[in-house]
C-alpha cells in the first residue's frame, strides 16, 4: 500500500468520526463495516457519540501504524497526546482536501462521507444510493447472535429450537442471486416477494394475507436450495433453514413440540426466512406412518403452516421437494406459489457453465459443451467443472483445456450409472 493510500484511509476513518458525530441523525448503518470496528460499534447498533479515532484503533483495523504522523503535515487534524486521538479542526476545508487529494472513491463506498459531501454539495454521488449498497449492521452475524441471546435469555424453550435449526445472517450465506441463473418465472416471484415487503402495512390494512409462502419444486441439484439462501442476502433476512427428517425425535410425543419452537423462533427473529427442506417428508408420514404420534406431528406442522403469515408475521416460508407428486391437497393447498426448478435447457447450460467458468483460464467452447450435457442439472455442471479443475491441478496447469472437461462429463456419468444400478 502507497503512503498516500495510507493517508487516504485513514483520513476517511477521521472525517467519518466528524461527521457522525456532527449530524445525530445518522445511524449506525451509515458507518462501512470497518468504521463501525473502529468506533466500537461492531457488535451493537447502539452506538455512543461521540466516536473517536487513535493510532491503536487504527493500527488493529487497518494495519497501519503511527497514523498521526502520517497526518502530521495536514493543517485540518489535530492530535491530542492524551488518548492519542486524532481530529478535525475545521471540516468543510478538510473534506475539500480530501476531495483534491483523490478521496471521491471513498466518498462512493462510506454513506457518511456521501451525506456530507451531498449535503455541501461537492460531488454527484447520491448518499441514498451509497447508503443502500452498504452492508446493513442487521445483516451480521454478531448482530444476530445478539437477537438469539436475547430470545434464550428470555424463553429458555426456544434452545431446543436452536439444535434443530441452521441460522445464519445474510452476510454468512455464500450464495449470492448474481451467482445463479434464475428462470423469468424465479425472479418474477423474488421481485413480487420484495415488492409485498415494501407494502406489508398495506397489504395488512386491506387484510390481504396470501403472500409468502413458496414451494419449489424440482430434481436434486436444480438450485431450490441455492435460491431460497441467496433470498437471505438479497431481502436482508436471517434464514432459519430445517430438514423435516431431522426434526423427527426419538421421542415421537416431542416432534410437535419441536415444529412448535422452530416456528416461533423464526417469528421471533423476523424479518425471516423459514426454509424447510426435504417437504415431501409429510406426505410420506402421513400415508406411510400409522404412529398417532408422527400424525399429530404432521397435523402440528400444517398447523404451524396455516398460522404463520409474511405480511403478519414477517415470516417468509420456503418448502422444497424433490417428489412433488407425493404431497396431497392438504400440504399442496398451503402454498401460495408453486415455482418449478427444471433440469436447465441448452441455453442456461451455457450461462451456467459461463458463470461457473468466468474466473478459469480457459477457452472452450461453451455453446459444444451445453449440447454434450444435456439432461445435467446445475450441481453436475459444477461436479464436471471442479473435476475438470483439479485434472488440469494434476497435470500442474492451471489452464482448463477440451481433454479436462472431458473427465468431468465422464465423471457426472458415472456417477449417474452408479447411482441408477439394481444391486439386489
Amino acid at each position: 500500500m502507497s503512503g498516500d493510500s495510507e493517508i487516504l484511509r485513514i483520513m476517511e476513518v477521521v472525517l467519518t468520526a466528524e461527521i457522525f458525530n456532527q449530524n445525530p441523525e445518522l445511524d449506525i448503518n451509515d458507518l462501512t463495516p470497518v468504521c463501525r470496528e473502529i468506533f466500537g460499534a461492531a457488535t451493537s447498533a447502539d452506538i455512543k457519540r461521540p466516536v473517536y479515532v487513535s493510532d491503536g484503533l487504527i493500527k488493529r483495523s487497518l494495519s497501519i501504524a503511527d497514523a498521526h504522523d502520517k497526518l502530521s503535515a495536514n493543517p485540518f487534524v489535530a492530535y491530542e497526546d492524551f488518548g492519542q486521538r486524532m481530529k478535525i479542526t475545521a471540516l468543510e476545508p478538510a473534506a475539500q482536501w480530501f476531495l483534491k487529494q483523490g478521496g471521491l472513491p471513498f466518498v462512493s463506498g462510506n454513506p457518511a462521507l456521501a451525506f456530507y459531501f451531498e449535503s455541501i454539495k461537492a460531488t454527484d454521488i447520491s448518499y441514498k444510493t451509497v447508503r443502500a449498497a452498504n452492508p446493513p449492521f442487521e445483516d451480521t452475524k454478531v448482530c444476530l447472535d445478539a437477537r438469539i441471546s436475547k430470545l434464550i435469555g428470555e424463553d429458555e424453550k426456544l434452545r431446543a429450537a436452536l439444535d434443530l435449526v441452521i441460522v445464519n445472517a445474510p452476510e454468512e450465506v455464500e450464495q449470492r442471486l448474481d451467482d445463479l441463473i434464475c428462470t423469468a418465472e424465479q425472479m418474477a416471484i423474488i421481485s413480487k416477494i420484495q415488492n409485498a415487503i415494501s407494502h406489508r402495512d398495506f397489504l395488512q390494512r386491506h387484510r390481504i394475507y396470501e403472500v409468502g409462502k413458496l414451494l419449489f419444486v424440482g430434481p436434486p441439484g436444480t438450485g431450490k436450495t441455492s435460491l431460497a439462501l441467496a433470498m437471505s442476502h438479497t431481502m436482508h433476512m436471517p434464514v432459519l433453514e430445517v430438514r423435516l427428517s431431522m426434526i423427527t425425535s426419538q421421542y415421537l410425543g416431542e416432534t410437535s413440540k419441536n415444529i412448535d419452537r422452530i416456528f416461533e423462533l423464526a417469528k421471533k427473529l423476523s424479518p425471516s426466512i423459514l426454509f424447510i427442506d426435504e417437504f415431501d417428508f409429510v406426505a410420506k408420514s402421513r400415508v406411510a406412518d400409522d404412529h398417532g404420534a408422527m400424525k399429530r406431528a404432521v397435523n402440528s406442522l400444517l398447523k404451524n403452516i396455516d398460522r404463520i403469515n409474511l405480511v403478519k408475521n414477517g415470516v417468509l416460508l420456503i418448502g422444497a421437494t424433490n417428489h412433488p407428486q407425493l404431497l396431497d391437497e392438504a400440504a399442496w393447498r398451503r402454498f401460495d406459489e408453486v415455482v418449478e426448478f427444471a433440469l436447465p435447457d441448452e441455453d442456461m447450460r451455457k450461462n451456467i457453465l459461463k458463470k461457473i467458468m468466468a474466473t478459469f483460464n480457459c477457452a472452450l467452447d461453451y455453446q459444444q459443451l451445453a449440447s454434450q450435457t444435456e439432461g445435467f442439472s446445475g450441481s453436475d455442471l459444477r461436479m464436471m467443472v471442479k473435476e475438470a479443475i483439479l485434472s488440469a491441478l494434476m497435470d500442474k496447469r492451471q489452464a482448463i483445456n477440451n481433454d479436462d472437461i472431458q473427465k468431468g462429463i465422464r465423471m457426472v456419468k458415472n456417477r449417474d450409472a452408479i447411482r441408477n444400478l439394481n444391486w439386489i
